[in-house]
């Protein structure tokens, strides 16, 4: 056998074996060498990298109203790290869904390594629910999808919701009212879609005498996204009331409704209390005397003070003071409560009511005080008895330093009396100017106590006798006989006399008060200095020249 011979089968045999190994090696194996990463040539590369754990993830059951978190699961499969992207949610509509995990961005998601991403999943509707979710990568694929899905449930006892917008409460109430007031209740409109929902129009369908009300800022609602309706109710006539919210939108069923009922029953009306009660952030008036009274057997000008009290906490105007009669004898002294006057919280001043009575018999009178506090008006109840009535010719009336025009026209309401001139029309400025010299002579040498107002204390006195050169004044303490141009001390004040034609005046410390003479006591005519008059029979009065 040659040498040839004996290499040809040996080089046959080895040519197969060659073959077989050649087939038996995959084309992926043969693309690495002795100095590839081991890891990787044991991975799959024909194209899948990016994808879900599981294609579809059972959300299970989602409460109406509720919210669940769902868990879904990516795994690279390719041999080098792929980096997540934006992730596109898609719902069906009766849940919203958002994402509130991903951990797939943090950093590249490496080669067989697992991230997560969580879903919040809210139920809107009853019915099963789907949710599809895209998410794009830096693989080959580029893109990788996976389902979620479950089933709503309607808790027990619910009401099947049949509409886009829900109401919450589905029936407003106001059960029965029976005070004189409004009462506000909220409606809440929810959008239960996964749309927005616009609100066209709303209005309550309703009587006119129904009395309902409502205040909105309802316009756009996003899913999920609630505003608030609220209804007044201020009942005009007793009995039931009953109403419907009607809300038009843009939703699939395009209108939703609400119905409101409730019943006034008012209570009988009670006597209002004398003062009311205290309100916040308003001024409250009290008096110290829920009644002036001034007694029985009033037979001369009486006076009583009485406080005003400002008991709230805020601050009070008076806005007038006035009294309702106007031929009952009553008046209201100077000083103290005024109008427009402004009362601090607890703050007071005084109100100084005067009685002279022009009849004999009883007083029923009031004062009105009108104040921008709680109620308005203040009524004090004036009362009183007289068994005498004081004329009105005969009271004390304070003189300018200039000239008493206060008293112009008011002797036996003569327009043209003049008091400042005698009975032939003489001007008697020398005698007041005389009279004054003798005032500022007395204040110089009378050292006695000062008043605030002195003509206070001729208040009750009245001249039952009247005379050019004398006159008798009576008062409280008795009568008493006073002389021209001569002084004299009543009520602890030395006053300087100077007698009038009308009365007699009256000068302390630079003021001057006249007392008037009631005329019709008396049945003579003018007196005057140079002439002497006769007594008149029965009436009291004396002419006396000297």
């Amino acid at each position: 056998m040659s040498l040839k011979a004996f290499y040809t089968p040996l080089n046959l045999l080895m040519l197969g074996m060659f073959v077989c190994v050649a087939f038996i090696v995959s084309p992926a194996m043969a693309q690495h060498n002795a100095f590839s990463d081991p890891s990787a040539r044991d991975l799959n590369t024909s194209g899948i990298d990016l994808i879900a754990v599981a294609d579809s993830v059972d959300g299970g059951t989602v409460p109406l109203g509720a919210t669940a978190q769902v868990v879904v699961r990516f795994r690279n499969e390719n041999g080098t790290p792929v980096e997540t992207g934006l992730i596109r949610l898609y719902p069906s509509s009766n849940v919203s869904a958002d994402v509130t995990l991903n951990q797939c961005e943090d950093e590249p998601l490496a080669a067989g390594a697992e991230c997560a991403i969580a879903l919040s999943v809210k139920g809107l509707q009853p019915g099963s629910w789907r949710v599809e979710m895209l998410m794009s990568h830096s693989g080959k694929a580029r893109l990788v999808t996976t389902t979620l899905s479950g089933t709503v449930e309607q808790g027990e006892g619910a009401d099947s919701l049949g509409n886009d917008v829900e109401a919450i409460p589905a029936v407003l109430d106001f059960e029965t009212l029976n005070k004189s007031q409004t009462m506000v209740e909220p409606i809440v409109l929810r959008n239960i879609t996964s749309t927005t929902v616009s609100v066209e129009d709303m209005y309550i369908d309703a009587s006119a005498n129904s009395g309902f009300s409502m205040k909105t800022e309802c316009d756009k609602l996003a899913p999920g996204q609630a505003c608030i309706v609220t209804i007044a109710w201020s009942p005009k006539l007793p009995g039931p009331s009953s109403g419907v919210l009607v809300v038009k939108h843009s939703g699939p069923t395009g209108l939703a409704s609400v119905a409101i009922r409730g019943e006034y029953e008012p209570d009988s009306v009670n006597e209002a209390d004398f003062f009311p009660e205290a309100v916040p952030g308003k001024g409250l008036l009290v008096s110290s005397q829920t009644e002036v009274d001034f007694g029985t057997g009033v037979d001369s000008s009486s006076t009583i003070t009485v406080s005003l009290v400002n008991s709230g906490d805020a601050a009070l105007t008076l806005r007038d003071i006035r009294i309702a009669g106007a031929d009952s004898g009553l008046s209201l002294k100077p000083g103290g409560c005024k109008t427009e006057m402004v009362l601090s919280p607890i703050e007071a001043c005084p109100l100084t009511i005067s009685w002279s009575p022009t009849r004999i018999g009883a007083l029923v009178d009031d004062i009105q005080i009108v104040h921008n506090g709680v109620r308005g008006i203040l009524v004090l109840p004036v009362r009183g008895e007289a068994e005498a009535s004081v004329s009105q010719d005969q009271g004390t009336v304070m003189l300018s330093n200039n000239a008493p025009t206060s008293i112009v026209g008011s002797q036996n309401n003569d327009p043209s009396y003049d008091p400042q001139k005698d009975d032939e029309g003489v001007d008697t400025a020398q005698q007041r100017a005389a009279a004054q010299n003798r005032a500022g002579v007395q204040q110089a040498a009378y050292s006695g106590p000062t008043m605030a107002n002195p003509a206070s204390v001729l208040d009750g006195l009245k001249i039952t006798s009247f005379s050019p050169r004398r006159a008798i004044i009576a008062g409280p303490g008795g009568s008493r006989i006073v002389f021209d141009n001569e002084d004299v001390v009543l009520g602890g004040i030395a006053w300087g006399v100077n007698i009038q034609r009308n009365g007699i005046e009256f000068s302390h410390q630079g003021q001057r008060v006249l007392l008037l003479f009631d005329r019709s006591l008396s049945a003579t005519r003018s007196i005057t200095g140079s002439t002497s008059s006769s007594s008149s029979s029965g009436s009291g009065v004396s002419a006396d020249g000297g």
